[in-house]
């Protein structure tokens, strides 16, 4: 994952994806990151990559919303407690 603006990388791992949201795991800290808004790349020449919002923060796995083009916000993504079977 990296910055909008380039600022910062991190390496992690995708857990799980769907078409709208994913779950990652942190190889390191993402404490004091911007995280509001930022990259998953996805191909390590960065051509295949998704802009990302984050929905929530559950120890070194965080959960993703996928921003779609014209719409900035994302869709929050529930915690894994919070979804209902």
């Amino acid at each position: 994952m990296m910055a909008i603006d380039g600022t910062w990388q991190r390496e992690c791992l995708v857990n799980d994806v769907a078409e709208t949201e994913a779950t990652i795991t942190m190889s390191s800290s993402i404490q004091g990151l911007a995280l509001k808004e930022f990259f998953l790349l996805l191909s390590s020449v960065g051509v295949a990559y998704r802009r990302c919002s984050l929905a929530w923060v559950n120890g070194d796995q965080i959960g993703v919303s996928f921003v779609r083009p014209g719409n900035k916000s994302g869709k929050p993504r529930k915690k894994p407690d919070e979804l209902t079977s």
